[in-house]
């Protein structure tokens, strides 16, 4: 027996706002529930305008609790089957967990049936497909419709299938068929490795739509397709391919991450988009011989210690600092046109602003402040594990700035800027590299020191002029 469903929700909320579900015995149809739902929450406009289901037809409808129970026992003894499975199979599911329930079903998707059963078609929306096999759609984005039309559809499916070895295959419970986007390939899903490394969701026109990175990267890629979020479901359903490139490392692998995300933009990537730093922070000892922290444009600041891309984010690390070291909001320009701090009264600052604390003592505070942001050695190289056996990665900072990384054979010397140079690929710095970075650089085991004194000054110089 099968549940053919089809849903329309409030888009973004995802509540559910009609639900249409045909019982199909294999051969033809016996049952049907159909129903407008009151999401007990506005219908966005746009959502009206492509369902034409808007806030006063829902108003007196059932709430989702009220049908639940016809939902559940109408499905029970079925295969759950819908257009895009995952998507009306997870917003069910979370209707009946906010109720306190629980929904389980097996599941087919009449996409990826199709894309096995009805080769080298364009395109496998509802809307293509149907008009392929002279399949009339009633009434287009409404539940009753596009079930009606995706029950058509399934019955000319199982017809196709006659020794029912794709229908089998996609109920294996190994398989993880269902579990799939509907546009991607199993292969390229079974392509995938279990290594460490950075992976590409794309779309049906080759963009990359998401850049993530992993310990195992078949295991995480399957993680996505499990998340019932709102993004991660939309993201899914646009993603028809998957390539990835191998790193050997978790460092490296989150260094590449952070400028491939920079460099391409990716629409479901949010905390690393941003790629042009305009706040810089800064020091500078005033005519009494105290030492402040202070922001401003990067371009009007020669030497900075730290870059943001914002004015708040700059702030909130400079509070953070403060506290930390227990510096003078006053001179950390956190507090203005006053003689003296608020924090000196609720014993957050020594009283440097009050003439109570030492300047010298003051100062150093801060300096331990400026030194727990830079880099301890200003050229260095972190060693780490390699893609294959025989490998190692190197990862380069050179005069403070991470200049790349790159990949050597453990019997490749390198000894000189050029032996770098020649298996380093050139990355831009920034300060979400510096972050990524900074934990790894304590470890004494993977870094090499004293590059000047194992690469010859004029090396390194010629070696900074190249980026």
């Amino acid at each position: 027996m099968y549940a053919i469903v089809d849903i329309e929700t409030t888009g973004h909320s995802s509540k559910i706002t009609e639900i249409s579900i045909f019982i199909h015995n294999g051969k033809k149809v016996i049952g049907e529930f159909t129903t407008l739902v009151n999401p007990q929450c506005s219908i966005p406009p746009f959502i009206t305008n492509l369902t034409g289901i808007n806030n006063q037809m829902v108003a007196n409808a059932p709430k989702f609790f009220e049908i639940a129970k016809e939902i559940e026992e109408i499905t029970k003894d079925t295969i759950f089957v819908a257009h895009n499975v995952n998507f009306d199979y997870n917003i069910i599911q979370q209707e009946f967990k906010d109720i306190g329930f629980s929904f389980k079903r097996k599941k087919l998707c009449t996409v990826r049936l199709s894309r096995k059963l009805l080769l080298g078609l364009k395109s496998y929306s509802l809307g293509a497909l149907c008009s392929s096999q002279n399949i009339v759609i009633k009434d287009r984005h409404r539940a009753k419709g596009d079930a009606e039309a995706t029950t058509i559809l399934f019955k000319k499916l199982l017809d196709l299938d006659k020794d029912k070895t794709v229908f089998s295959s996609f109920l294996n419970p190994r398989s993880k068929q269902a579990t799939l986007p509907p546009l991607l390939s199993k292969k390229v899903f079974d392509a995938l490795p279990t290594t460490t490394g950075i992976y590409y969701f794309k779309n049906t026109k080759d963009e990359i739509i998401y850049i993530g990175k992993a310990n195992n990267i078949k295991q995480r890629v399957l993680s996505h397709f499990y998340d019932k979020s709102k993004k991660e479901v939309t993201m899914c359903l646009e993603t028809s391919n998957i390539t990835f490139e191998e790193t050997g490392n978790e460092l490296v692998a989150l260094l590449l991450e952070s400028s491939e995300i920079k460099k391409r933009y990716p629409k479901f990537n949010r905390a690393q988009r941003r790629n042009n730093e305009s706040i810089g922070l800064f020091y500078y000892e005033d005519r009494n011989g105290i030492i402040h922290l202070a922001s401003n444009k990067l371009k009007l600041i020669s030497n900075p210690i730290q870059k943001f891309y914002t004015e708040t984010e700059c702030r909130l690390f400079l509070e953070k600092l403060c506290e930390t070291f227990e510096l003078c909001p006053k001179y950390c320009h956190l507090q203005s046109n006053v003689s003296s701090c608020f924090h000196y009264q609720i014993k957050q600052c020594k009283g440097v602003c009050r003439d109570e604390e030492d300047i010298h003592s003051y100062n150093k505070r801060v300096m331990e402040a400026v030194n727990s942001i830079k880099f301890k050695n200003k050229n260095f190289v972190i060693k780490e594990s390699g893609r294959v056996k025989n490998e190692t990665a190197y990862i380069l900072v050179l005069n403070g700035i991470y200049k790349g990384f790159g990949f050597a054979k453990n019997e490749h010397k390198l000894l000189t800027a050029k032996d770098y140079l020649n298996i380093i690929t050139p990355k831009k710095d920034n300060s979400d590299i510096h972050r990524i970075l900074k934990p790894y650089v304590n470890n004494e085991e993977k870094i090499i020191h004293n590059l000047k004194n194992e690469i010859n000054v004029e090396s390194i110089e010629l070696f900074s002029t190249l980026f």
